[in-house]
C-alpha cells in the first residue's frame, strides 16, 4: 500500500489571507515535497503595504512573507533551491543581495535568477520574489 501524495495550498496565518482569496492565487501550493511560492511583495500580515519608497524596508518584508510560507509547509529558507527576483530599479540590485544574505546561509545557496522591470503590479512595489523549495523528510510517492 503505497502513501497518499500530499497536495495543496499553503496559506500562513501571518499573512493576509484576503489577498489571496480576492486575487484567486495561493501563496504558496505544494505538491508532494515541493513547494511553489507564490511572487511576494512588502504586504504585512494586514495588508498593508511595508516601505513606502523604501527597498531595503521591502526587501526585509518580502522575506519574512517568504519564511512565513515556508514555516507553514513545515521548512527552512534552507529548503529554498530556486528564486526569482523582480526589482523595479537597478540601484536597488546591491540592497536587496545584502538582505538576501540575511536570510539565506551558505554553502548552498538557491539558484536566482533577477530581473529588472519596468513595474510590478503597483507602482510601489519596488522588488517581488518568487521561489520554489524542495522539502525534506517528505514523500512524494
Amino acid at each position: 500500500m503505497g502513501t497518499e501524495l500530499i497536495r495543496g495550498r499553503v496559506q500562513p496565518n501571518k499573512l493576509a489571507s484576503d489577498w489571496s482569496s480576492r486575487f484567486a492565487y495561493s501563496y504558496g501550493f505544494r505538491h508532494g515535497n515541493m513547494l511553489w511560492i507564490a511572487g511576494q511583495i512588502a504586504r504585512d500580515g494586514k495588508g498593508m503595504l511595508v516601505g513606502v519608497g523604501n527597498i531595503e524596508a521591502q526587501a526585509v518584508q518580502v522575506f519574512e512573507n517568504i519564511q512565513s510560507v515556508l514555516e507553514e509547509a513545515g521548512a527552512t529558507m534552507s529548503d529554498l533551491v530556486s528564486t526569482t527576483t523582480y526589482i523595479t530599479s537597478r540601484p536597488y540590485r546591491e540592497t536587496v543581495t545584502e538582505v538576501r544574505h540575511r536570510y539565506l546561509k551558505g554553502p548552498h545557496y538557491p539558484t536566482n535568477t533577477l530581473l529588472i522591470v519596468q513595474g510590478l503590479g503597483l507602482p510601489e512595489y519596488l522588488v517581488e520574489i518568487e521561489a520554489v523549495a524542495v522539502l525534506r523528510g517528505s514523500e512524494d510517492a
